[in-house]
C-alpha cells in the first residue's frame, strides 16, 4: 500500500474475477499513514482477507514502479482522515469532567 500525492492510496493486491477489486490480507491495512484510513469499504472474504475496489491503475510508468507477482494488480482508493471524537484526551466527557482517581 502506497500513499500518493492526491490525498489516496495505491493498493497492491491479488487480482479476482472483477475489474478494479483486489484482494489483500487483513494485515495490509496496518500500513496506512498514522491517523488515516482506506476510505473504500472492505469486505472481509472469511479467509483472512478482505475485497476491496477501487479505480483500477493501468498507466504503464506507475505499473512499472511496483514489483507486482503475475497473479497481482493495483488500484487506487481514497485515503481519509481518521478523527478522534472521544472526550478523555481532553479530560471531559460527555457527563463531565474527568477527575483520575
Amino acid at each position: 500500500m502506497y500513499a500518493t500525492d492526491k490525498d489516496t492510496y495505491l493498493v497492491q493486491g491479488w487480482e479476482t474475477d472483477t475489474v478494479g477489486t483486489v484482494e489483500i490480507p487483513h494485515l495490509l491495512t496496518g500500513f496506512a499513514e498514522p491517523d488515516t484510513f482506506i476510505g473504500a469499504t472492505l469486505a472481509d472474504t472469511g479467509r483472512g482477507t478482505f475485497n476491496l475496489t477501487g479505480r483500477p491503475i493501468n498507466d504503464a510508468e506507475t505499473l512499472g514502479q511496483l514489483e507486482l507477482a503475475d497473479d497481482e494488480t493495483a488500484i487506487e482508493v481514497p485515503k481519509r482522515e481518521r478523527k478522534f471524537y472521544g472526550a478523555i484526551a481532553s479530560g471531559r466527557s460527555v457527563l463531565g469532567v474527568v477527575r483520575p482517581s
